[in-house]
């Protein structure tokens, strides 16, 4: 068994943090902020927590947040200009407003830690992509999966080769929790997740089907050819998907299938990953993250647990503590700010990044979004093969 290694940097000043939106009643705002504060990397100092001034004050008053704005605008402007201003931002607002306050910090130079997806629609995310680039911050994008032991280890098997050539992927992201039409009661989440203009065109497809096309692409270093999808939106009157198939073509000939959907009955977060090659096959699930299956071709099926014999390097990094503790998303989200601080701090300090920090960012963020712009329009043409438009 190798040593179990914890997700944290050498130690180094706190990095100052701020976060835009993620203000009372958020969920994704807290999960950000815990995220933050496991590996005691960063220290949050400021947010605009609400486009009203007086929620963003009474949200900053909640957190011990000594610096409050009324706009995203203002506080990157102000923030820009102390000497003790925030170095990285969080995201954490409605889809549509991630291409514009992301935009005002990176040309401040200031680093970006964005909620998925990267904006709501392909042309945004292009021209955020292309403004990001060319400021030269850090860009990490909290698809939160890629930071759990169990998927860093099933990406290095893939890696080694010891499922041999791929030949078929499988991932489905199955809820329940949109199968009546909650939106109508005012529930926040559902509210805004459901609105084209502030969600994009993808329902499902954007808010969990980006996440299981994210996490097929990080453990099976494939990249997707063309796909096919069958877009429904089941809750009469519903305006956008919450169910969506989708077959897909791979470069090299491996094929996938793709299942998401926020109105499948008695389903809590099942995310499920299975993909298989010529070798052997894996199998993970979220709600159990710390089991990896593997079934080699004519033996028998083996577990692999995190920090448990036969875990490898990849795993070990990002594991904090012995097998037999759960580990879960909570975890996994910090592994993705533990990494993300990784790089901050050696840009601060002028130094190289490790090879091994590895997290979400501009590539994996304009993928999915061109990804749920294919399912679309796919799906208006009745599951036409459709090229994705990078």
């Amino acid at each position: 068994m190798m040593a179990i290694t914890a997700a944290h940097v050498a130690r180094a000043p706190r990095i100052r943090l701020g976060m835009v939106g993620g203000g009372r009643g958020a969920f994704i705002g807290a999960v950000h902020r815990i995220a933050a504060r496991l590996d005691d990397q960063f220290e949050l100092v400021a947010g605009a927590f609400s486009s009203d001034p007086e929620k963003s004050a009474a949200s900053a008053a909640d957190l011990g947040v000594a610096r409050s704005y009324g706009s995203f605008a203002e506080m990157a402007a102000r923030e820009a200009r102390r000497k003790d201003g925030i170095e990285a931002v969080a995201i954490v607002t409605p889809n549509h407003m991630h291409a514009p306050v992301a935009m005002e910090f990176l040309k401040r130079g200031i680093h970006v830690i964005c909620d998925k997806p990267l904006t709501a629609t392909l042309p945004e995310a292009k021209k955020l992509a292309k403004a990001a680039e060319a400021s030269g911050v850090v860009f990490a994008l909290t698809h939160n999966y890629t930071g759990y032991p169990m998927i860093r280890q099933a990406k290095e098997l893939v890696a080694s080769g010891a499922l041999g050539d791929i030949r078929l992927v499988n991932v489905e992201y199955i809820q329940d929790w949109l199968a009546e039409p909650v939106e109508a009661t005012g529930q926040k989440q559902a509210d805004w997740r459901t609105d084209p203009a502030r969600s994009g065109a993808g329902g499902s497809t954007g808010d969990i089907g980006t996440h299981a096309f994210n996490l097929a692409n990080f453990v099976s270093g494939l990249t997707l050819e063309s796909l096919a999808a069958d877009l429904q939106a089941f809750v009469p009157g519903r305006r956008v998907d919450d169910n969506g198939h989708v077959l897909m073509r791979y470069e090299g000939g491996a094929r996938g299938m793709l299942w998401c959907s926020q109105v499948a009955s008695g389903q809590e977060n099942g995310l499920r990953l299975r993909i298989y090659g010529t070798k052997a096959g894996i199998e993970w699930e979220q709600e159990n993250p710390n089991y990896l299956w593997v079934s080699p071709l004519g033996a028998p099926k083996y577990r692999l647990t995190r920090g448990g014999p036969g875990s490898g390097e990849a795993a070990g990094r990002v594991t904090r503590i012995p097998s037999g503790h759960p580990e879960g998303y909570l975890e996994g989200f910090a592994n993705i700010y533990a990494e993300a601080a990784r790089a901050i701090i050696a840009r601060r300090d002028g130094v190289a990044v490790d090879e091994a920090v590895t997290f979400p960012g501009l590539k994996e963020g304009l993928e999915g979004v061109a990804f749920v712009d294919a399912c679309v329009r796919s799906s208006k043409k009745n599951g036409a093969w459709t090229k994705l438009a990078l």
